[in-house]
C-alpha cells in the first residue's frame, strides 16, 4: 500500500516538473501581419444637365456692301437700274451677353443650346460716284442662335481643353445709314441669316457644380439686306456676310448629374482577422 502511495506521489512530481521543460521546448505561435487594405475608388458617373452664362469681347468684319443705283437715260427717259459697293466699310468692337442650356452626355461629349446678343457696334463706310464721296454712317446689333456640340479632350492639372462646333441663326439688325454731311439716309433693315461657329478653349472647376470656361469662337453669319431704297433712287443695300472673333468667358453650373469635378467615391475592404501560424 505504502509503495503504491509512493508511486502515486513521484508520478505527480515528475508531470509537474516535466511539463514546463517540455512547454518550454515548444515553437510560440507566429502572427502574421495582415495584408494592407485594398483601397480602390468606385467609378463616377458623369453627365447630366447644365446651365450656362457667358459674356465676350467680338470684332466683327462686313465682307463687302452693295446697293442699287438708278439712273435715268437721257434718250428714252427709262430707267436704267445698276450695281454699286462701298469703297470700305468697317464695324467697331462690341461686348455680348449670353445664355444656353445644356447636357453632358459622358467625360468627352457634350451639347447645349445657346443665346447671345450683341449690343450695337458703330459702323463707318464710306461710297463714290461722279458726284464726289460720302461718308455712310449706322450701327449693328444681332442676337445668335446656335446648337452646339463639343468634345473634351480630357483633363490635365484640372484644366480641360476642348473643341467644339455650333449652326444655326442670326438676326442681324442694322439702323438707319445716312450721311451725317447731308439730310440723306437709307431706312436699316433686319433679317434672319444663316450662321454657324467653331470654338476652342478650356474649362476649370471651380467646385463641385461650378465651372469656369474661357475660350475663343469664330462665327459667320450669311449675308442679307442692309438698308432699302430711298427718295434719292439709291437700294436697297446688302451686306456680304458677317465675320466675328469673340473672345468668351462664363460659368456653367451642373444641376443635374455629375459634371465631372466631384471627387471619387474612395471605399476600403473590410479589415481581415489577423492569421496565425505555427
Amino acid at each position: 500500500m505504502f509503495k503504491t502511495a509512493r508511486k502515486a506521489l513521484l508520478a505527480l512530481l515528475f508531470a509537474g516538473l516535466a511539463g514546463p521543460l517540455f512547454a518550454a521546448d515548444l515553437p510560440e505561435p507566429i502572427v502574421e501581419e495582415a495584408p494592407p487594405q485594398a483601397v480602390y475608388e468606385q467609378p463616377v458617373e458623369v453627365g447630366g444637365w447644365y446651365i450656362r452664362g457667358d459674356i465676350d469681347y467680338h470684332k466683327s468684319t462686313v465682307r463687302g456692301i452693295d446697293y442699287m443705283t438708278y439712273t435715268v437715260d437721257p434718250c428714252n427717259c427709262t430707267v436704267t437700274p445698276g450695281t454699286r459697293s462701298f469703297d470700305f466699310g468697317k464695324l467697331k468692337g462690341g461686348f455680348s451677353l449670353g445664355a444656353g442650356v445644356g447636357y453632358k452626355i459622358n467625360d468627352h461629349f457634350r451639347t447645349d443650346l445657346t443665346a447671345d446678343y450683341w449690343f450695337k457696334s458703330n459702323f463707318n463706310g464710306g461710297t463714290s460716284d461722279i458726284n464726289g464721296t460720302s461718308t455712310e454712317v449706322s450701327k449693328m446689333s444681332a442676337l445668335l442662335l446656335l446648337a452646339n456640340a463639343y468634345v473634351d479632350l480630357g483633363t490635365y492639372h484640372g484644366i480641360t481643353p476642348y473643341v467644339g462646333a455650333g449652326i444655326g441663326g442670326a438676326r442681324v439688325k442694322w439702323d438707319d445709314v445716312y450721311d451725317p454731311n447731308t439730310t440723306e439716309f437709307n431706312p436699316g433693315r433686319s433679317s434672319w441669316r444663316f450662321a454657324y461657329g467653331l470654338m476652342a478653349g478650356a474649362s476649370y472647376c471651380l467646385t463641385d457644380k461650378i465651372i469656369l470656361d474661357a475660350g475663343y469662337r469664330f462665327s459667320h453669319i450669311q449675308g442679307g439686306r442692309m438698308f432699302d431704297w430711298n427718295i434719292t433712287s439709291s437700294g436697297p443695300g446688302f451686306d456680304r456676310g458677317i465675320n466675328t472673333h469673340e473672345v468668351r468667358g462664363g460659368l456653367r453650373y451642373q444641376f443635374g448629374g455629375n459634371n465631372g469635378c466631384a471627387a471619387p467615391v474612395v471605399a476600403y475592404q473590410p479589415e481581415p482577422e489577423p492569421i496565425y501560424t505555427k
